[in-house]
This record gives structure tokens, C-alpha cells and sequence, in this order.
């Protein structure tokens, strides 16, 4: 199993201004949310005392997208969250919401894998613009969880294509083929 990267450290200083270490600026908690985006773990931790705050930060990122209308989490997800917490017990729901997002992540890298490693699929004519619009159709699913290392291809894919108007219906042909060959390799 290959080892973690280590995580972006980001300082919060007395006034608290955030501070990325690797380059040597000032961030945003935006900006620390493009960092998770693009697949970077981080780790925030206060200067003077040591403390971790990471947790607090990317709460803090998911209610400012939440409370600006980028809606991800229903309302029946965060009363359970919140009864949780509140409890007193000791809850599974931490527990499942990492496996969840362990096997979305793990799902999600091998339909990737299966679609890039049929054989008799790779010469299809167009497969490589069907891999890109499955990435993208994936990252956008799953807000770019995940960390996925692999470049977009999403735009190049464009580039190379002449009219995706006119392969329009051979692409969902062969998307329907694809499903298909995938529901039987299972």
C-alpha cells in the first residue's frame, strides 16, 4: 500500500490569518477548500498553542458553501448528525459515514478501472471522449472526493473531438454497450 502524502500544513496565526507553508502566503478558507478539491489533505493548526483545528476549519467550509445555497447535505442528515453528537451514546455514525465515503471513493476508482482496462473496448473509436465525460460526470457526483490524481481529460477531450453533436447518438450507443458489458462482469 503506498504511503499517504503528507498533508499540506496551514498555520493560523494570533490574528487569525491563515498561513500555507509550502508557499509561503497567506490563504482563504476558499482557497483551503480548492487545496481539498484537488485532492490535497490539509492540516491546520494553531501557531502559538499547537492545537489542531482542522476539524473546526473544514466545518466551517461546509457551512459557508451550505449557507450560500451549494446545498449537499438534506436536512434529515444533519438532524442525524446532530443527534448524534448530542446523544451521549456512542454513535456508528461516524463510522458509516467514513465507510460510505470509502467505498464511493473505492466504487468510484473502479468503474474508472474497469472502463480503462476492457481490451476489446480500448480501440472503440471515441472511448477516450466517453472515459472523459465519465470522469467529469464522476468528479462532479462526488464534488471531487476522492483526491483523483488523474488529469482532466475533459478538455482535451474536447479539443480532439471535430462535432460532439454529430457523435452525440454513437456515444450514447456505445455508453449503453458499456453499461451493459459492465452489469455482466459482475
Amino acid at each position: 500500500m503506498a504511503d499517504k502524502p503528507k498533508p499540506l500544513l496551514i498555520k493560523r496565526y494570533a490574528s487569525r490569518r491563515l498561513y500555507n507553508t509550502e508557499t509561503s502566503d497567506y490563504v482563504t478558507l476558499e482557497d483551503i477548500a480548492g487545496f481539498i478539491r484537488d485532492g490535497r489533505e490539509v492540516q491546520i493548526v494553531d501557531l502559538k498553542s499547537g492545537d489542531d483545528l482542522t476539524r473546526q476549519y473544514l466545518l466551517q467550509i461546509i457551512a459557508e458553501h451550505e449557507s450560500r445555497g451549494e446545498s449537499v447535505l438534506p436536512v434529515e442528515v444533519l438532524n442525524d448528525l446532530v443527534r448524534s453528537y448530542m446523544s451521549g451514546d456512542v454513535s456508528v455514525v461516524p463510522q458509516f459515514l467514513q465507510t460510505s465515503f470509502d467505498m464511493l471513493r473505492d466504487g468510484q476508482a473502479r468503474v474508472m478501472e474497469n472502463m480503462s482496462s476492457m481490451n476489446p473496448m480500448a480501440k472503440m473509436p471515441g472511448l477516450e471522449v466517453m472515459q472523459a465525460q465519465q470522469q467529469a460526470f464522476m468528479k462532479a457526483m462526488t464534488g471531487g472526493w476522492g483526491g483523483s490524481t488523474a488529469p482532466d481529460a475533459a478538455p482535451a477531450a474536447k479539443a480532439d473531438a471535430p462535432d460532439q453533436g454529430e457523435d452525440l447518438d454513437a456515444i450514447k450507443k456505445q455508453l449503453a454497450e458499456l453499461q451493459d458489458k459492465l452489469s455482466k462482469l459482475k
